[in-house]
């Protein structure tokens, strides 16, 4: 999560940053700071496209992957600040 962060930070488009941008809502409502991007819009089907140029054949379990970790951190992220 951290190289999705400093890389939606420095307004670069990784695999990264998409998926900290799927998670804005979540990880904002925890207490990271995310710095709000106007092409934001999307981020889920961004990532998936990504993902898919990259290599189709294995998009969509790797998009799954992803969100996976995602949701882990977040849950982390939710015991940790109780």
């Amino acid at each position: 999560m951290l190289k999705g962060l400093r890389d939606l930070e420095s307004g670069a488009d990784s695999v990264e940053a998409l998926l900290v941008q799927v998670g804005a809502p979540k990880l904002r409502s925890l207490g990271i700071d995310l710095r709000t991007d106007a092409s934001a819009a999307s981020p889920e089907h961004r990532l998936y496209a990504r993902l898919s140029a990259d290599e189709a054949g294995s998009a969509h379990s790797r998009y799954n992957a992803l969100v996976r970790r995602l949701v882990s951190f977040e849950r982390a992220l939710a015991c940790a600040s109780r």
